[in-house]
């Protein structure tokens, strides 16, 4: 939202008020507040007919400081608030004199001058990360009577901003202006399913904005060289995040809201969907199935879409009768082929809907003012809203949740969950218009709880598609409704980068777009995009995304960039534990792990999956794709070509191929099986060494189906002597290593722990 007319002027009906100085400050055990009048006090007459702000400065876990702005603190708190399960009381520093009041946690120190003009500051050491100056925070009262809290933090010259959820515009933030207010508005505009008031910087901080209504962003917009954040109200309060890189800020932003957790190994299959508004049946979905199996591709999970609930009734989650008459039957013949079952939901109850009268009298619907119902024909004729504040309306979803899972299915697609109204009551008692983004999360706790309750930690997943902060912790998330065009595939890959730097740790996306059906060049190009990302589904709209509909060489691509995808789950389960230890997410935008590289800033079109693989979807009808290298000699998994090095590369692809780099001085393990991706990833691993360098020393660990650590190999080398030593446990095994570009190949028959290869 903007204020300011030009440089000098204010919006016609704006009054603006900042603090002038810190008047007094006050320490307490956890930090200190400061009392700024919004003029000087010359005297004592100055003290009279004008605001105080009230600035409390405090830190909920190391490396992190908590900023509290009020102007009148008497209103009612209604709630909902964000849960942070990482603060609590940190060992603190504060210092206050004549000069300045500070207080430091964990290498970050706020610091606000005392003297003829307000100014806060965020250090680390002697290096200014930024601040607030005489016009940076303060309040703001609009033509029509609201009353807005506003901070501006400084940006100096080649400072990027990233995040603030899953936004399909630039990568980099820099000159947009920004609304955290969740919308099914698609992939192709500037509205978002998923908006988090979190935005990290490539200057050594973030700032978490912790607030579940609107918050108003300019950044390096109305000021150009600030990033500004408000809300309507007479409170904010904001989290800075020092890292001082990337990595870090995301360690402690997800430390603070919530890390992701461990998703089941079949999650990483491939997902294939009937599509949305397409006719099916059992005996469609079982063709589509054979025709899979038939082609050798290998399939994890099948997804039924809205319709197998009848039309006018979603949701009432009864399977429609005309079409799965037997659906105990049919899902029991389903998962006797080894599949996965997920069917789709949303927190929608249609008028026609069984449920309806019954949510109606127990109080399980949203209200309006008046005690009605909340209802309209959007969507659903009819349609009502599950109101999840109240408890036992989260056990009424819940429980049809569960009956359908003893069934035998195994995940729910969350669908929707942001047409959340404003003029409506909730149970208890929430403010409408905070809980219009907050909605979303407990939609999908309650899912989520249900699935990890049947199915233990590290066993649910389901396929979300809106959020909010603390949203990483109910995966996986996928980027909603895209067009099938080449430009979608870019909109879609923005958007989960952005996402990546919002906290959350796996995204997927529609492969081959949602809407219409995309040319065949399209569909083969997003395969590849979609299986070198975390999770792989097939879904469409108004038409099927089974390869044999594109042609015979989407069978082909398919297939093998699957078996790929599966061969490659040594490496991808390792990248999984980073997600849940660190909050780092397994697709990185190249600014998050080539920090010190500038030329990483804003590349939008390209990044690393994991720590060790580059990969450059191509988004062109002629197979041409250009993309960065970072230092070094970098080789290609698919054909063992080489590039090093800062450079920039154009280059044309076949429909089987795609820049897919290996960073060198690197140990990738690939499996040996690549028909599924649940399988003991150490059984006949073979570990191939790339550009490994003199005096290299790393340590390669391959969990376990329960997450837990099923081998260790420790490599290192010296002069021309790789020697890799590996731990099993209890459960000795085969393996291989192999020195990439060398002809230097080693078969371990079970029960050897060293190897050594020669350069």
């Amino acid at each position: 939202m903007k204020f300011t007319d030009g440089y000098w002027g204010l919006r016609p009906g704006v009054q603006a008020l900042h603090p002038a100085e810190a008047y007094d400050v006050e320490p307490s055990d956890a930090g200190f507040t400061a009392y700024a009048p919004t003029r000087h006090i010359r005297h004592r007459g100055d003290t009279l007919n004008r605001p105080l702000a009230t600035v409390r400065f405090s830190s909920p876990m190391a490396g992190v400081v908590s900023v509290r702005l009020t102007h009148h603190a008497g209103g009612v708190d209604r709630g909902p608030h964000f849960e942070l399960p990482g603060a609590g009381d940190p060992d603190v520093s504060v210092h206050i004199d004549d000069d300045v009041a500070e207080l430091t946690t964990g290498g970050l120190t706020a610091r606000v001058r005392r003297g003829e003009r307000w100014r806060v500051e965020f250090a680390a050491g002697d290096r200014l990360l930024t601040s607030s100056g005489p016009d940076g925070m303060g309040f703001m009262t609009t033509g029509d009577g609201r009353h807005h809290v506003v901070e501006r933090l400084d940006l100096s010259p080649g400072d990027t901003v990233y995040g603030l959820g899953e936004r399909f515009g630039p990568f980099v933030k820099n000159g947009q202006s920004v609304d955290i207010w969740n919308n099914d508005g698609g992939t192709a505009s500037e509205q978002a399913y998923k908006n988090v008031p979190f935005h990290l910087t490539n200057a050594g901080y973030g700032v978490f904005v912790n607030h579940p209504g609107l918050v108003s962003y300019e950044i390096a917009s109305e000021i150009v060289s600030r990033t500004q954040f408000s809300v309507e109200g007479h409170e904010l309060e904001y989290f800075v995040i020092y890292g001082p890189t990337p990595k870090e800020i995301l360690r402690r932003y997800t430390e603070l809201t919530g890390r992701p957790p461990r998703v089941p190994a079949w999650s990483y299959g491939l997902w294939l969907s009937t599509s949305f508004t397409t006719e099916y049946d059992e005996a469609t979905v079982s063709s589509f199935i054979d025709g899979m199996a038939e082609r050798d591709i290998p399939l994890s999970v099948f997804h039924f879409d809205c319709f197998w609930m009848r039309e006018f009734h979603w949701s009432d989650f009864e399977w429609h009768p005309r079409t799965f008459p037997d659906p105990e039957g049919m899902l029991e013949r389903l998962k006797a082929r080894g599949l996965k079952i997920c069917l789709w939901i949303n927190p929608y109850i249609a008028q026609r809907s069984r449920l309806f009268e019954e949510g109606k009298a127990k109080g399980y619907l949203v209200r309006r003012p008046d005690g009605s119902v909340w209802q309209w024909d959007m969507w659903q004729a009819g349609m009502a809203l599950v109101d999840f504040t109240n408890p036992d309306a989260r056990d009424w979803y819940a429980a049809h949740l569960r009956r359908l899972m003893d069934m035998g299915v195994d995940s729910f697609k969350t669908d929707f969950g942001e047409r959340v109204p404003t003029d409506v009551v909730w149970d208890d008692g929430s403010d409408p218009t905070r809980m219009h983004n907050y909605y979303t999360q407990m939609y999908n706790q309650t899912v989520f709880d249900v699935l990890r309750e049947r199915n233990g930690d590290g066993e649910a997943v389901v396929f979300a598609r809106s959020a909010t902060v603390g949203g990483q912790q109910f995966p996986v998330h996928w980027g909603g409704d895209c067009d099938s065009t080449f430009a979608a595939m870019a909109e879609n890959l923005r958007g989960g980068l952005s996402l990546a730097m919002s906290g959350f740790g796996y995204w997927s996306h529609d492969i081959g777009g949602f809407e219409n059906t995309p040319d065949p060049a399209v569909f083969k190009r997003w395969c590849a995009f979609g299986m070198l990302s975390s999770h792989s589904r097939l879904h469409g709209s108004s038409s099927y995304r089974v390869p044999w509909a594109f042609d015979d060489e989407a069978v082909d691509v398919l297939r093998a960039f699957t078996k790929l995808k599966m061969r490659l789950m040594p490496y991808l389960a390792s990248a999984m534990r980073e997600v849940q230890e660190h909050g780092t997410p397994m697709m990185r935008p190249m600014a998050l792990e080539f920090p010190g590289d500038p030329a990483t800033s804003h590349l939008e079109l390209q990044y690393m999956f994991g720590d060790r693989l580059l990969v450059a979807p191509v988004m062109s009808q002629s197979g041409e794709v250009s993309y960065y290298v970072p230092e070094g000699t970098w080789t290609s998994l698919l054909d063992g070509s080489k590039v090093t090095g800062p450079r920039w590369v154009r280059e044309a692809h076949g429909f089987e191929s795609v820049p897919l780099l290996v960073r060198p001085d690197s140990v990738l393990p690939l499996g040996a099986v690549d028909d599924h991706p649940d399988y003991d990833y150490a059984d006949g691993v073979t570990l191939h060494l790339y550009e490994i360098a003199d005096g290299h020393d790393s340590v390669v660990m391959l969990p376990g189906a329960d997450g837990g650590e099923r081998a260790r190999f420790h490599v290192s080398r010296s002069g021309r002597a790789v020697t890799i030593r590996a731990e099993f446990g209890n459960a000795p095994t085969r393996w291989n290593a192999v020195l990439v570009g060398h002809d230097s190949v080693a078969e371990a028959p079970v029960g050897t722990d060293e190897l050594t290869l020669t350069l």
